[in-house]
């Protein structure tokens, strides 16, 4: 038993106004007790103030403009005022947006000028030199470069869990476009599949049909029980031609969702007797030599499978363009002669008919059928006219 987890999406975050409104939030915030020092009489803070909180309404898109425009700001607070503002508030937000939504270069650029200001401000607010104590100095540094650096190191953390988040969601995005490129092609390969099967059934069906009407129209003038029989043939065949018809029909309309088919099991060599017989219900003189019921069992369904549809394709051809009177000869065995000492079913079927004067009538369809099967299975098929006449097909198919 199998557990498979929930897929879970990106994690939730703010949309492009949840976050303009969010920042506007944050500048009200910073500058809401902006007017105490204004009603004391001191409107000099506020002003500062002011200047360093507002920029921070483009933290996200302008990061580093941002940050050094706040600096900027402190920088003129230095030589205005020697106590700290509200606007100081500002500054660890500046560098969190450096490392936050800049390359990381910038972020440590901000960590050092960071380092810079924080003993600069602490040297600043600590008072004339006959009451500045080397103590609290130390302790202003520590504390402005430690909200400096935290600032830093969140904004670090989160781009690059930004940057870790963004790359498996582009992963899986690109697994499950592939994951789909591989069913398409599956489905390909099975409608291809299915669609050779088709030509097969509906080739030698159709071609057993006409050679059967065509006796049964000249039987009909002499000997009426004889075109019966043969009708009866023509009738049995068109009807086991349309069940495999339906029957993969029902495997294209299972993969599309409409219900799957009843199946049966697919022939194989074991069925070769009945092929043969078929044949020569048909007219046709055949001499098979076919492998015993214990050998057949041995062959897998695939490879039993293409080598019936070898013999079933060349029977096709040798009705189609052989020639009236045609002897045919079927050979099929399975044999431990294949390179490499592996075992390998042999077919070979030839005629001594008219060989390769026709071209047409889905020859070139069925032979090139007969090759995509052979060689799915590693093997090899080779089908040229003989040179005392007639055509020939050979397959090797390793086990």
């Amino acid at each position: 038993m199998s557990a498979y987890l929930p897929v879970q999406g990106p994690p939730r975050r703010l949309g492009p106004r949840g976050r303009v409104w969010f920042d506007r939030l944050l500048v009200l915030g910073l500058l809401a007790p902006v007017p105490f020092p204004v009603l004391a009489g001191d409107p000099v803070p506020a002003v500062l103030s002011v200047l360093a909180v507002l920029p921070l309404l483009w933290r996200r898109a302008h990061p580093v403009a941002v940050f050094w425009a706040v600096t900027a700001v402190h920088v003129l607070q230095v030589f205005v005022v020697d106590e700290p503002v509200l606007g100081q508030l500002a500054w660890p937000v500046a560098v969190y947006s450096v490392a936050r939504y800049a390359p990381a270069a910038h972020g440590w650029a901000a960590l050092a000028v960071s380092a810079c200001a924080a003993v600069t401000a602490a040297l600043d607010w600590g008072g004339t030199a006959t009451t500045m104590q080397l103590e609290t100095i130390v302790a202003n540094t520590l504390f402005l470069g430690a909200v400096a650096a935290t600032a830093w190191a969140l904004g670090t953390l989160g781009r690059t869990r930004q940057a870790y988040v963004d790359a498996v969601v582009e992963r899986s995005e690109r697994v499950e476009r592939e994951a789909a490129q591989q069913v398409a092609l599956a489905a390909a390969d099975e409608r291809a599949r299915i669609a050779r099967e088709m030509h097969d059934v509906v080739a030698h069906g159709l071609s057993v049909i006409v050679v059967q009407a065509d006796g049964a129209r000249y039987a009909a003038r002499t000997d009426p029980a004889v075109a019966a029989r043969t009708l009866e043939t023509v009738s049995a065949t068109g009807r086991e031609a349309l069940t495999e018809m339906r029957r993969m029909l029902g495997l294209l309309r299972a993969e599309d969702g409409e219900g799957a088919p009843a199946l049966r099991p697919q022939p194989g060599v074991g069925d070769l007797d009945a092929l043969v017989a078929e044949a020569r219900t048909a007219g046709a003189r055949v001499d098979a030599r076919l492998p015993g019921p214990g050998t057949a069992a041995d062959v897998p369904d695939g490879v039993g499978l293409t080598a019936y549809r070898v013999v079933q394709e060349a029977l096709s051809n040798v009705r189609k363009h052989a020639g009236p009177d045609a002897a045919v000869r079927v050979e099929v065995a399975v044999s431990g002669t294949a390179s490499g000492g592996g075992r390998v079913v042999e077919v070979r079927v030839e005629d001594d008919g008219r060989g390769a004067a026709a071209e047409d009538d889905g020859r070139g369809l069925g032979l090139l059928g007969m090759r995509e099967r052979v060689t799915a299975h590693g093997g090899t098929v080779e089908a040229r006219p003989r040179p005392g006449g007639g055509f020939a097909v050979a397959a090797r198919i390793p086990l």
